[in-house]
């Protein structure tokens, strides 16, 4: 059993945290539009094994299932995301009822189950029309994202208290317009950068609205950050780490927070940085209740004698998931600590944290996946390290709920702490979840011993 010491608030918030075309499924159903995922599996070569989200975890049929493993886990909340193409198909004016309907029913049964809803508004799905006008690239996306928050949030704020505008900008910008790996497969460095602003104008205009549709809600950002560790002290590494620091994190914590884009960056970005208007820096500044990170590992970074800006150096003495990602815990207390420093966001939720592993069913059907516990448990410790060290963290929602569609990689990768049989879509919880389970039921039994004493 678990030696676990340290203790989180009473008032800490437990949850797991899922994404729309990962779990959903039922693509063509209701009324919902393409999006640039449904384009992009449908295209060769883009995604392993030529998997796609058309059926996924089948969530749309079966959130009532999935909800009494929410009650069993004992959760607090449940952070999903909404899928832009079914409630705004040709991904602004008319809006599909029939899609808003299904968040409605999906909003009153968690809420019925004394399970809080925390809403993403955009986890990647953009509607494949507005890609076909031009994208996150084209500044006029900023308009269609502005009418698709007003639809929602008309519908759903007066339930809804936790809103979240975007999941990962920099995977966005970076992996889907600069890189190519994912939707919409782009592969220009200056796409990435106009993309990246526009999610952040979008994310600023977002906010306006929901303050005026869902007022009393904490309303925030997830950013998927790091803590990049220089490989030496020497200048040059410590440079290296630097950059990196830059394109991960400070891209996009500075001008939320500060208002402002990094000096060094934007020298090195200059002859391809998108117009930033007066006014822009201003908008995406706009205050906000918290901020969501997303956290898997930390690199250690180098420079690179070939000319680059830098390298990635593999540790030595850490495990690695399925994903090759390192096991670095540390690197989550060392950025919260950073986070609250250098930044001072009110509140900070770690809204995504897991690990893929190759989970397998044993003879008598169960998986057990100690990996994942070890994983779940160095971080929160590392977490609740930098609780006690003053870091406002509120909550904590492991990734994922469900084993689901991992993107590029298909259904080839497990995050899920309950194992999807993906031939018959049957749910078995693994290892992990019992364990996630009797971990939050024990911090709220002493938290509850605390308060009494």
């Amino acid at each position: 059993m678990s030696q676990f010491t340290e203790l989180f608030p009473a008032e800490f918030v437990w949850g797991a945290a899922t994404a729309s075309y990962q779990i959903e499924g039922a693509s063509n159903e209701d009324g919902r539009g393409e999006s640039v995922w449904d384009r992009f599996c449908a295209t060769p070569g883009k995604v392993r094994n030529g998997d796609s989200g058309a059926v996924a975890c089948d969530f749309y049929h079966r959130y009532h299932d999935d909800i009494t493993l929410m009650r069993e886990l004992g959760l607090d909340a449940f952070r999903f995301s909404i899928a832009w193409p079914r409630v705004l198909p040709e991904g602004k004016g008319r809006v599909n009822a029939a899609g808003l309907d299904f968040y409605d029913k999906l909003v009153d049964e968690l809420l019925g189950n004394g399970i809080a809803p925390y809403v993403t508004l955009f986890h990647w799905d953009t509607p494949q029309v507005l890609e076909d006008a031009g994208g996150w690239p084209a500044r006029e996306t900023i308009d269609a994202f502005a009418e698709y928050v007003e639809a929602v949030s008309a519908r759903l704020g007066d339930r809804v208290a936790h809103w979240i505008t975007h999941n990962e900008p920099w995977v966005v910008s970076w992996v889907g317009h600069g890189w190519g790996h994912h939707a919409p497969g782009r592969q220009s460095d200056a796409d990435a950068l106009a993309t990246a602003h526009h999610l952040l104008l979008s994310h600023g205009r977002a906010v306006e609205i929901l303050r005026r549709n869902s007022p009393g809600a904490q309303v925030g950002i997830t950013l998927n950050l790091d803590n990049p560790y220089a490989a030496t002290e020497s200048p040059e590494d410590i440079a290296a780490a630097r950059w990196v620091d830059g394109l991960h994190n400070r891209w996009f914590l500075d001008p939320l927070f500060r208002g402002s884009y990094p000096d060094d960056m934007l020298e090195a970005w200059a002859e391809i940085m998108p117009e930033v208007r007066d006014g822009d820096l201003e908008l995406i500044s706009t205050p906000i209740d918290f901020l969501g990170i997303n956290n898997y590992t930390s690199p250690l970074v180098a420079a690179d004698d070939n000319g680059g800006r830098s390298r990635i150096v593999r540790r030595a003495d850490v495990d690695r998931t399925d994903m090759g990602w390192e096991v670095v815990p540390e690197g989550l207390q060392d950025l919260l600590l950073r986070l609250h420093r250098d930044y001072q966001p009110e509140a900070i939720y770690v809204t995504e944290n897991g690990a893929a592993y190759p989970d397998v069913r044993g003879h008598d059907g169960s998986v057990n996946d100690p990996e994942r516990q070890a994983y779940l448990e160095s971080y929160l410790a590392g977490a609740a390290r930098a609780v006690a060290q003053g870091v406002p963290l509120r909550g904590y929602f492991a990734w994922s709920l469900l084993d689901n569609f991992e993107w590029a990689w298909g259904y080839w990768k497990r995050f899920g702490l309950t194992y999807i049989d993906f031939a018959t879509l049957e749910r078995v919880p693994k290892g992990s979840f019992y364990w996630y389970r009797d971990f939050i039921a024990k911090q709220r039994l002493r938290a509850a011993g605390e308060a009494a004493a």
